[in-house]
């Protein structure tokens, strides 16, 4: 008989609507509600053959299964967002059964209340910033190329383009320094993230900046309204601004915090 573990989307404080009839979670299962004392986890039945650990190992190596378990993770949790404050747990946070979920409320309640009176009303927006390679490619297209190049032409060629290059990162690099800057006086908290890899996002460019900015629900018009006006004084670079989210990078929840089984990518990396 195939047995089941309790999926853990997110804590929260007692709903004040209903989520959506419709909404479903990992595996098409429909998200419940989990009330400890007065926070809510939202929990869905996933199967153990898939979410034990050594499973699970196996099953983040499958880019297909990550993408399609982490786009229903993010779906429970932007329902979530709509009527609520959530702290979004780790993907493939995983227990055994609701009695082991109540004791990891119990073992965190005390944090989990403190982040969330911290986050009430806010949300989460990220903004990126990556150098736009046809900039330079469309430069060197351009030059002369009917008559062959000598040696010492070729290395004087090579020196200005890796100086353009150098030159065009610096500026690029100092643009999104003041960015970052101006963002974070518009917003109650920031966080700077590593640089997305190329070759796992297939984004474009080099990211120069991959920041996330905490704001009150109230002020994220504001705070988008910034941003697009950025955008026109980004010469050869392109802005991405991403929202809103739950406060992934503000939960203040450590990688450990909540897991008893399973584990993996955090969630906020499924975005």
């Amino acid at each position: 008989m195939t047995t089941g573990l309790r999926y853990v989307y997110a804590v929260c404080r007692p709903l004040g609507a209903p989520l959506q009839a419709q909404l479903t979670g990992i595996g098409g299962a429909p998200p419940a509600l989990l009330q400890h004392h007065g926070l809510i986890a939202v929990v869905s039945t996933v199967p153990e053959a898939d979410f034990a650990e050594e499973a699970l190992k196996a099953h983040l190596e499958d880019l297909d299964w990550l993408a399609a378990t982490a786009r229903a993770h993010q779906g429970v949790i932007d329902a979530l967002t709509t009527v609520t404050t959530p702290l979004p747990l780790r993907l493939a946070t995983v227990f055994r059964d609701d009695s082991a979920v109540r004791m990891m409320i119990e073992a965190r309640e005390a944090d989990f209340l403190r982040a969330l009176d911290r986050l009430a009303g806010r949300v989460e927006w990220g903004v990126k910033v990556f150098t736009e390679p046809a900039v330079a490619e469309t430069a060197a297209a351009a030059a002369p190329a009917d008559k062959p190049m000598s040696g010492r032409d070729y290395l004087r060629r090579r020196r200005a383009d890796t100086r353009a290059h150098e030159e065009g990162l610096q500026a690029a690099e100092a643009f999104a320094r003041s960015l970052h800057e101006r963002l974070c006086a518009h917003a109650e908290d920031c966080r700077l993230h590593p640089p997305q890899n190329a070759a796992l996002s297939g984004a474009r460019g080099a990211n120069v900046l991959n920041a996330a900015y905490l704001v009150p629900r109230d002020r994220s018009e504001e705070f988008v309204e910034l941003v697009d006006r950025t955008k026109d004084e980004a010469s050869g670079l392109r802005v991405e601004l991403t929202g809103p989210w739950a406060a992934y990078s503000f939960s203040g929840l450590g990688e450990d915090d909540t897991r008893e089984d399973g584990g993996g990518v955090t969630a906020g990396e499924a975005r």
